[in-house]
């Protein structure tokens, strides 16, 4: 048996692998119907940490402070920032009386860590039910509160919200970090689904302050400057205590960077905190991201000397259409149907970029926090 026989039964292997994947469990997402949430009108303290974010706040916290719901506080850190930030706040505050200021000061022993930021804000919350989200994002609907928050119950004390990046034309990096978002988000709404939940983003991200106090806040990761959102959600949620809320006006938008070196920077930072991930999230995300490797590595080693082509090429096109299909349905729920015109493309420079970011941050550590 050659060595090309290895690699086409290796094949094989990967493209029953991604299947799985595709059809057992990103199929739980894709087809999920969105169940009507019956508004709940919890009393809510929205959580915003700034660190030298005077201009986004000018351009987005309105969004914020103009949401359709009628019990609600905003809580807005200053990070021991170095521009104007804290007068912006403060302009704001003097305008609405439901903005609750928390002035961080920079010490030694926390120095450049949201987690400690975070933690004075959520101390300082009067509500119990906390909604998060950053600085440089703002939500794309009225209703952004409302529909977040509707999901909590006696059960469920997360909850997991989408939070897309602004499209821009004729942007390739652009619909590579759009990309890399919405795969993103597939995964973590999928493994809810499944009962493994096992990340939230910080774009937009709700739990209680009790979950927070019951699990000590960030303590068992707080000298790792990341993973305030991911790494907190992959602590303490459970298949009983997730919820995801992936209705239009749920969402919340960001600008992208725009430079290829600036993304990357800020992907390191991420990729960074996946390490710290409970084992069984750990292997399936490896399993998913190696699987996706190979298949691609290995249909162009037996396709480049027309190895059983003909087979090769069947399941080639079986595992496309397939994640087509799965794909294209999830991404009308998440608005990302643009990405689909050039799907192979970008699944490929980003395996690419992540085994790029992979062998970085081994080499060196990503900075954290601004």
């Amino acid at each position: 048996m050659g060595v090309l026989d290895f690699v086409f039964y290796g094949f094989t292997t990967v493209v029953i692998i991604q299947v799985i994947f595709y059809l057992f469990i990103f199929g739980r997402f894709a087809f999920l119907k969105q169940n009507k949430s019956t508004t709940k009108n919890l009393a809510v303290s929205v959580i915003i940490c700034a660190k030298n974010e005077a201009e986004n706040l000018k351009k987005n916290l309105p969004s914020v402070i103009n949401q359709n719901y009628s019990d609600f506080e905003i809580v807005l850190i200053n990070d021991a920032s170095s521009d104007n930030t804290l007068d912006v706040i403060e302009h704001f505050s003097s305008l609405h009386s439901n903005i609750k200021i928390v002035n961080v000061k920079s010490i030694e022993a926390f120095w450049g860590n949201k987690k400690y930021a975070l933690t004075l804000g959520i101390k300082a919350a009067k509500n119990d039910y906390l909604l998060f989200t950053d600085a440089d994002c703002k939500p794309i609907s009225k209703y952004w509160i409302q529909d977040m928050t509707a999901h909590f119950s006696s059960k469920k004390s997360i909850v997991l919200g989408y939070g897309a990046y602004k499209k821009i034309k004729n942007s390739l990096l652009n619909k590579l970090i759009r990309f890399e978002t919405f795969s993103t988000a597939i995964n973590y709404f999928s493994f809810a689904k499944i009962g493994l939940p096992y990340m939230g983003v910080g774009r937009n991200l709700a739990y209680t302050k009790k979950s927070f106090f019951d699990a000590n806040g960030f303590i068992n990761h707080i000298k790792i400057r990341s993973g305030d959102d991911d790494l907190f959600i992959n602590q303490i949620a459970t298949s009983q205590n997730t919820a995801i809320s992936f209705n239009k006006n749920s969402f919340t938008e960001s600008i992208p960077k725009t430079t290829f070196k600036n993304w990357f920077k800020q992907k390191r930072r991420h990729v960074s905190t996946a390490k710290h991930y409970k084992m069984k999230h750990k292997v399936l995300l490896t399993l998913l991201y190696v699987s996706a490797f190979l298949f691609w590595l290995f249909a162009l080693t037996l396709l480049i000397p027309l190895f059983n082509w003909q087979i090769v090429l069947g399941l080639l096109l079986f595992r496309i259409v397939t994640q087509y299909i799965i794909l294209g349905v999830a991404s009308k729920k998440l608005g990302e149907t643009d990405l689909l015109l050039i799907l192979p493309f970008l699944e490929i420079f980003l395996i690419i970029a992540q085994l790029s970011i992979f062998i970085t941050n081994i080499i060196s550590k990503p900075n954290h926090w601004k």
